[in-house]
């Protein structure tokens, strides 16, 4: 296991120093949300101009308000910029809520569309030169229009369908998931993964399975502060799907919490269940603040202690969201 940390900070100086902190603290990743410093690309190049080895990764960048030439120029650019191998680019559709209400924009086949924006992005990653003309997505005339990029960057799909995990295994490099619990990637989505990979004669995919998690001795009390920061999915259809096909009704049920041991172990299941990587997201319990911060540093002190033991391997990586 690798175990990581989501990318974030108010200024760039506090950026840089908590990609620089998480790398001497032994983490092996930083995942930056597509509204981080109003562009999570930015905030990773200068991370990575500061770091030699933690990877840098998106969780998830849009794609219906950006062309995939433009996203694919905008990706090699940072990845430029830092100097050295990486960058890992995660993508996803979004919600209807938000494509549709905050954006303006149909979300009309979201998965056809997204295949379409992949196939071009992915190309253009590689050094090939596009021409297609899709229903929702077009490229003519690449040749010329694309910066070169001096390392690879692996592409990860968001997706939590079946017919996206079939894209994801045709064109990306892997998935990164959340609320996807054990069962739901056992069951749902490691083995369609696989197949749509092998199928198309690409290597083992990454799974990046995320979840929230709480160490702490009351374990109703935990869910209780994991329901209170989740409400906001039960208005999205693509996570109530997938809550639903981990065999549970809510974010709190699936989120992994309880005393060292009993999060140590909901981890490794993960990890059984197919996912190479798990980006486990700490949430503060308690009723006051220094309850709250007590509880979030009892959770970051487990995942510091994963990171650096001898229990940890290259069978996965923990991905933490702090």
């Amino acid at each position: 296991m690798r175990i990581g940390l989501t990318g974030g900070g108010s200024t760039v100086d506090k950026i840089v120093d908590q990609a620089a902190q998480a790398e001497s603290d032994g983490f092996s990743a930083l995942w930056y949300a597509s509204g981080v410093a109003g562009d999570p690309l930015v905030a990773m190049a200068l991370a990575g101009r500061a770091t030699t080895s933690i990877e840098l990764g998106t969780a998830v960048l849009q794609t219906y308000p950006c062309h995939p030439l433009l996203q694919a120029n905008r990706v090699a650019a940072a990845a430029n910029a830092m100097g050295r191998s990486g960058l890992v680019l995660g993508i996803g559709p979004s919600h209807e809520p938000v494509v549709r209400d905050v954006l303006g924009l149909s979300y009309a086949q979201p998965a056809q569309n997204t295949e379409e924006y992949l196939a071009i992005l992915t190309a253009l990653m590689r050094g090939e030169t596009v021409d297609s003309a899709g229903s929702h997505w077009s490229l003519h005339g690449s040749q010329g229009r694309m910066v070169a990029v001096d390392h690879r960057i692996p592409v990860l799909l968001a997706a939590l369908g079946p017919r996206m995990v079939r894209i994801a295994g045709r064109y990306a490099d892997g998935v990164v998931l959340w609320m996807a619990s054990a069962e739901a990637i056992e069951n749902y989505i490691a083995p369609a993964l696989s197949a749509a990979a092998a199928a198309a004669g690409r290597q083992l995919p990454r799974i990046v399975a995320g979840l929230p998690v709480a160490v702490h001795s009351d374990v109703d009390e935990a869910r209780r502060a994991v329901a209170e920061t989740s409400r906001g999915y039960a208005g999205m259809a693509n996570y109530r799907r997938i809550i639903e096909a981990g065999g549970a009704a809510s974010a709190a049920d699936l989120a992994i919490v309880g005393d060292e041991a009993a999060v140590e172990a909901g981890l490794q299941r993960l990890l059984d269940s197919g996912a190479t990587d798990i980006w486990a997201q700490p949430v503060a319990v308690g009723p006051d603040r220094d309850a709250r911060r007590s509880s979030l540093a009892r959770t970051r002190d487990l995942l510091i202690e994963l990171a650096r033991s001898r229990r940890t391997s290259n069978r996965g990586r923990i991905c933490q969201n702090g």
